[in-house]
């Protein structure tokens, strides 16, 4: 379990067989949560219908018939050649059957969900440079502070280990949090509500970051883990990506809902941007092309979008004096009023409409 992480209320457990009990319990420890244990149905009234998620052992399952039926009830054992094992699960109205050891990394997941009370996943966005310098982490941080702004809940990943570290651009270099250091070594589950607690708190959001010190290279195993996490919370999250595509960048592209390319209207740019969605598009299925000016003569933001072959969400603005507003510690996007605002709500407002109507985050281009 993650440090300084509570536990959370966990699965109701019905077994009065010890070494299974032990194992239920090692496995409620590695998800976090805090089980509530019963030989029988319990005695008190809605124990069985409230708890998050009920776990019957296959020794006690004559004792549970008859119980209300549920959704979340799982039969659990040890013996993989056990007779009448459907029948019983049935008999106390079970949706899974699980057999140990083979199920652990599966219902450690499962309980762990249940004790978070997970509900919709955050809807995720990457936003990607076509090349280098065209502006996407400002636009990755205009994003973020402009969904935290209107009281959603927002997490901002930087996940470009050269980038120079995406909290300077929001003035917190210095804030007290961890870094992505602190969770290169990551495998398995990460608790969201431990990660959101952990990391720097910015305009609003939470900020996962590079740290100051020397190279750490963060395994896929690290990035999936994180990135799960952090989905998990629900609300937005916000990941700058970098150009290259390794195995650590390609699990964080594999969790994204959206991507934007950010492509300068210029022929070079849009020859090395071409590059980079061919190689992320190799794993991302929805990739999207935000424009920027000022363009080469004869293009404009549609010529941007065509010569890529991808549909434009629209042209990022250019926002006079952002240098001098963030040398003062205002963030991109920080002026409500401000153009680079206005297009990140306006980017918002398509997104999560899409995403409440059941069908693809956004329509089609714009």
């Amino acid at each position: 379990m993650p440090a300084g992480e509570a536990r959370r209320g966990g699965p109701l457990i019905v077994t009065e067989d010890v070494e299974l009990l032990d194992d239920l319990l090692r496995l409620c420890a590695a998800a976090g949560a805090e089980p509530e244990v019963h030989h029988t149905m319990p005695d008190r009234r809605g124990g069985w219908e409230l708890a998050p998620m009920v776990l019957v052992g296959d020794d006690a399952a004559a004792r549970c018939r008859g119980a209300a039926r549920r959704r979340g009830v799982m039969l659990v054992g040890r013996d993989q050649d056990a007779p009448d094992v459907w029948r019983r699960a049935v008999e106390i109205g079970a949706e899974y059957v699980l057999r140990l050891p083979d199920s652990e990394n599966w219902l450690v997941d499962q309980i762990a969900n249940a004790a978070e009370g997970v509900g919709r996943p955050a809807l995720t966005v990457g936003v990607i440079g076509g090349r280098g310098g065209s502006g996407a982490s400002t636009l990755a941080c205009a994003l973020a502070v402009t969904a935290a702004r209107s009281g959603r809940r927002t997490m901002l990943i930087d996940g470009d280990p050269l980038g120079g570290g995406i909290d300077v651009l929001l003035g917190g270099e210095r804030a007290e949090g961890m870094r992505w250091p602190d969770f290169a070594h990551s495998k398995g589950r990460v608790g969201g509500g431990a990660l959101e607690e952990s990391l720097p708190a910015l305009h609003g959001l939470r900020v996962l970051s590079w740290g100051r010190d020397d190279w750490v290279v963060i395994p896929p195993q690290a990035m999936q883990a994180v990135m799960g996490a952090a989905r998990r919370l629900g609300g937005v999250v916000v990941v700058d990506l970098p150009r290259r595509v390794d195995e650590a960048v390609a699990e964080a592209l594999a969790q994204l809902d959206l991507g934007l390319l950010v492509v300068p209207g210029e022929l070079r740019a849009v020859a090395a941007a071409k590059r980079v969605a061919s190689m992320a598009g190799m794993v991302l299925e929805d990739l999207r092309v935000v424009a920027r000016g000022p363009y080469a003569s004869g293009l404009d933001d549609q010529w941007v979008a065509h010569a890529m072959g991808l549909p434009l969400v629209g042209e990022l603005p250019l926002e006079p004096g952002l240098l001098a507003e963030q040398d003062m510690g205002e963030p991109p996007g920080g002026s409500p009023r401000g153009p680079l605002a206005r297009f990140c709500t306006a980017f918002w407002d398509r997104a999560l409409a899409g995403e409440a109507a059941g069908g693809q985050v956004m329509g089609g281009a714009s």
